[in-house]
């Protein structure tokens, strides 16, 4: 393999991963919880959040709450890793041995 065909592939390689991660980027991950959903684009930068329980909340409530919070943010940074991991996991795996 030439020099100029390694270079070429690995500006195509580059190419794909700047896509792919502008595609994670773009797209929005719900995390829910039974009390709250929270919105997150790929990039982990909150979009929105909605309490879903009915009704006043109790002070008692407010551990429980934060709780549901702490879930619902959780659920959807797993989604953006999931993403992450299945659309750029095979280049981290090829360019392991270059490191």
């Amino acid at each position: 393999m030439n020099m100029q065909s390694i270079m070429a592939q690995a500006q195509k390689m580059q190419r794909d991963i700047t896509k792919k991660k502008e595609e994670i980027d773009a797209t929005m991950f719900t995390g829910k919880s039974e009390w709250v959903e929270v919105v997150f684009n790929g990039k982990k930068e909150l979009k929105s959040m909605k309490i879903l329980k009915v009704g006043i909340i109790e002070e008692d409530d407010k551990e429980i709450l934060e709780d549901m919070l702490s879930i619902a943010i959780k659920d959807a940074f797993k989604q953006i890793d999931a993403e992450t991991e299945k659309k750029l996991g095979a280049y981290s795996q090829s360019l392991n041995g270059l490191f």
